[in-house]
């Protein structure tokens, strides 16, 4: 299959680069061409002061066109790139899966109780074990 890498961040939605216990989780979600124009990257609108992407806008916009979506319509056509090791049989692997977070029940340490957090979720390719991209917790 061989995925390939971004040359930058400007061209992903979404990147992160993860150790877990024994294992290590890289993921990047690229931007998709517009669909009206077909030569712009869709991406958030920008600021026009400082030229920098507005992060809590609700909508993706083509910068040569301006043609807009909402993220919830956008993301759903989205694919993340997965390369891993997986923690429990040390299989090296690579997948693509829809960027789609589903919630999941995990135990906090800190806090001692279970919480609920989205995460994307793949199994591994060899041992079947369900591996999960959190979303970083604030």
């Amino acid at each position: 299959m061989a995925l390939t890498l971004q040359k930058s961040m400007d061209e992903c939605v979404y990147f992160t680069n993860r150790n877990t216990d024994k294992g290590k989780i890289k993921c990047w979600v690229p931007k998709e061409e517009c669909p009206k124009c077909k030569k712009g990257l869709m991406g958030k609108p920008r600021d026009p002061k400082t030229g920098k992407p507005k992060i809590r806008a609700t909508i993706y916009e083509c910068p040569n066109c301006k043609y807009s979506a909402s993220i919830q319509e956008y993301e759903d056509t989205l694919t993340a790139n997965i390369i891993y090791t997986c923690p429990k049989c040390g299989n090296n692997g690579e997948i693509q899966i829809p960027f789609k977070r589903k919630k999941i029940k995990m135990f906090n340490e800190e806090l001692q109780k279970e919480i609920s957090a989205d995460a994307l979720q793949f199994q591994c390719q060899k041992c079947s074990k369900k591996i999960n991209v959190t979303k970083k917790m604030k």
